[in-house]
């Protein structure tokens, strides 16, 4: 646990875990945001290309052509499970040292963004074999698992002995910046594949975008499953520790020429305020106003 991980290595070990989903024909409304499975040709002219999403205007097409069903690959199941005898569902009181349940939340809208269908969790077990119930309870309907604990990991090690137990798991720690320790592995009959997340909001969500997301799309059979990037310059200075690489919460321009480091890296509302990370590397302390730098684009709407 002393050595930690490249993003890299973990990911490339998760997309080992999961692979596209079965294709089938569904009728054309439920095909819509599904991926299609196959190429669809009028005569020898392509027309709509697999493994991209179907939309409004695929569907439309394929009425044009007589098409009633479309090949797709449906869309993935997850379950996102919440442990930690310490956290509070929003809109209850807090009292003493207890912490607002805030990942499942953010993961389950997170998995549905992808294009998954997302099935919340929250458990507050007292020990491993009730966890594990839980657990085993959602297998049935799971093809990925994400589980995150509480902020200060005070969950981590009961989810790592229910897994280790359930299947086969390794534990490690990434070299990102503020990350956490994450288990993976598969689970089950099945050999339903799991992650583990960090308890911390801002660590689970890279995590997820990082190492996650890449895994769903994989199931959903895209053409692309990364995020874009782009080349931009620094609006202003950004400071780093240079330990390990991290991806600081920025707002790409318009243009998508410049781009603004936030302020309160330490706060949740950089998730929400930013549409970008700028990805700085391993060894980088301080980068100039101007500097050109990597950005990885969120998708969200410019604000």
């Amino acid at each position: 646990m002393s050595e930690r991980s490249r993003v890299d290595e973990v990911l490339t070990s998760l997309l080992d875990l999961c692979r596209p989903l079965e294709p089938f024909d569904m009728p054309l409304l439920d095909a819509h945001d599904a991926t299609l499975a196959e190429d669809i040709y009028v005569g020898e002219r392509l027309v709509m290309k697999a493994g991209s999403r179907i939309r409004s205007t695929q569907i439309g097409l394929a009425a044009s052509i007589g098409l009633d069903h479309l090949p797709t690959r449906p869309h993935p199941r997850v379950v996102v499970i919440s442990a930690g005898p310490g956290l509070v569902e929003p809109g209850n009181a807090l009292t003493g040292d207890r912490e607002y349940e805030t990942n499942s939340w953010l993961l389950t809208t997170a998995v549905r963004e992808v294009g998954a269908v997302a099935y919340r969790v929250h458990s507050i077990p007292d020990d491993e074999s009730q966890l594990q119930s839980v657990i085993e309870d959602q297998l049935v309907r799971a093809d990925l698992i994400i589980i995150s604990g509480e902020r200060h990991d005070d969950s981590f090690d009961l989810i790592t002995r229910t897994l280790s137990k359930m299947g086969e798991i390794d534990t490690v720690e990434i070299a990102i910046e503020s990350s956490g320790r994450h288990n993976y592995g598969t689970i089950g009959p099945d050999k339903t594949p799991v992650v583990t997340l960090p308890g911390d909001p801002i660590a689970a969500y890279i995590s997820f975008e990082l190492l996650v997301r890449p895994m769903i799309r994989t199931m959903l059979g895209t053409a692309t499953i990364h995020r874009p990037s782009v080349k931009a310059k620094l609006e202003k200075p950004l400071k780093s520790s240079g330990g390990y690489r991290s991806y600081v919460r920025a707002v790409l321009s318009e243009d998508g020429k410049t781009v603004a480091p936030l302020a309160s890296q330490d706060e949740q509302a950089s998730l929400s305020d930013g549409n970008s990370f700028i990805a700085v590397p391993e060894g980088e302390t301080s980068l100039s106003a101007g500097a050109v730098v990597t950005v990885v684009v969120l998708e969200r709407r410019y604000i």
